[in-house]
């Protein structure tokens, strides 16, 4: 490789392995740092433990413990000349950003930090974030400083999907920018030896900007999507037919669903939301947040067609089993973050009913370890199943 680089991924979760993996099929030396001693064994010993991401398997087989060495201690990277961070933004219960992880993240690449040195956030947040938070927190740590020339920073948002990381990684467009030109200039340079797609754009801010507008977009027309199939459901119109004759080149309509889950595009509008309440710019992310209050309402939308099927039954309300078919917050994949469909589940059980549950990722000792109860569907009077958005009648009934 031209440019020589050790390069350290702090982070190895869903995001920060497959992109360890790309990089060290690229032919560098790669660090990976993770705070799950369980992961860096496994992953050093040739394993994946991302089992979902097939198309990772043979590269940790290939390069882990070779020139993939993954460890829980940041020393080990201190030979690294680019340090790329991807660990997790959550929210907290009003949908806040919680830095928590991100800055003690930051702060550790700090101690190990040197005069030449490239540091790269791949976590989508904030804009802003990259050249006022993790400045200040590189450069307290390290006592370098970023307006002399000291070190780079810079923006580099992940665009991947779960169960396809790889092949976004290898394919898709993604951008970079820096908080300084130079900055920019040098992460261009460097991901250009792993990231055939690659665009620089003129800041950090402008790159954090892109990743969240993604997010907003989806979000914004899915809550469209919502409405447009509740309105249809009044008027006795089969929505999924004048959807596929509605949407052509200058048309898309999105399918309806019980709201939106998962890491991003349930939280990315939050932080520009938050961001124009603190400017108190309240009209100007209206749409953001009435789009984010429509899909979160969707559970209560299904809840009571799934209430009202039961009252069609010959049982008391709660003596009619209910299984919902599916709560991860998307099909194939093992994750319940900002589930909807696990929130419908709960908010029925809420209500009193006999609510079970089934989702073929999860065993039943998962799913009671959950405080849910186990069935399968052909078990149940009533079977909701998420992935269709179809209420329909079990075996048990």
């Amino acid at each position: 490789m031209s440019i020589g680089e050790k390069i350290a991924v702090i982070g190895l979760g869903k995001a920060g392995l497959p992109l360890a993996g790309v990089i060290a099929d690229r032919g560098l030396e790669v660090i990976g740092v993770d705070i799950d001693e369980k992961r860096c064994r496994a992953i050093n010993c040739g394993e994946n433990p991302i089992p979902e991401e097939s198309e990772l398997t043979p590269l940790v087989k290939k390069h882990g413990g070779r020139n993939l060495v993954a460890t829980t201690n940041y020393e080990d990277a201190r030979g690294c000349n680019v340090f790329i961070v991807i660990v997790p933004l959550f929210t907290d219960e009003v949908n806040n950003p919680d830095f928590s992880s991100l800055e003690s993240a930051f702060r550790n690449v700090g101690t190990v930090l040197k005069s030449g040195d490239l540091v790269v956030l791949e976590t989508s947040v904030p804009p802003k974030t990259t050249e006022e938070l993790v400045r200040s927190w590189l450069e307290e740590e390290s006592g370098l400083s970023l307006n002399k020339g000291d070190f780079y920073l810079a923006h580099s948002p992940e665009r991947i999907m779960t169960g396809f990381s790889i092949s976004r990684l290898r394919e898709f467009p993604k951008v970079v920018g820096g908080v300084t030109r130079e900055s920019g200039e040098k992460a261009f340079e460097v991901y250009s030896e792993f990231i055939p797609n690659l665009q620089l754009v003129s800041s950090a801010r402008v790159a954090e900007f892109i990743k969240l507008i993604e997010g907003c977009y989806r979000d914004v027309n899915i809550s469209l999507a919502n409405e447009l199939f509740k309105i249809a459901e009044e008027l006795g119109i089969d929505f999924y037919e004048a959807r596929e004759y509605a949407n052509h080149e200058y048309c898309h309509i999105h399918l309806p669903s019980t709201g939106v889950g998962g890491h991003c595009i349930p939280v990315y509008p939050w932080f520009l939301i938050k961001e124009m309440e603190r400017r108190e710019k309240w009209d100007y992310a209206r749409l953001l947040r009435t789009s984010r209050e429509l899909n979160d309402e969707m559970i209560g939308y299904w809840a009571e067609k799934i209430v009202l099927e039961c009252l069609k039954m010959d049982k008391p309300l709660n003596r009619v089993k209910i299984c919902v078919k599916g709560i991860t917050f998307r099909e194939g994949v093992k994750e319940l973050y900002h589930s909807r469909n696990l929130a419908l589940a709960r908010l029925l059980m809420e209500k009193g009913l006999d609510v079970h549950v089934y989702d073929e990722l999860f065993g039943k000792d998962e799913v009671e370890a959950m405080g849910l109860k186990y069935s399968e569907p052909d078990e149940a009077d009533l079977v909701f199943e998420c992935a269709g958005l179809r209420i329909t009648r079990g075996r048990g009934r």
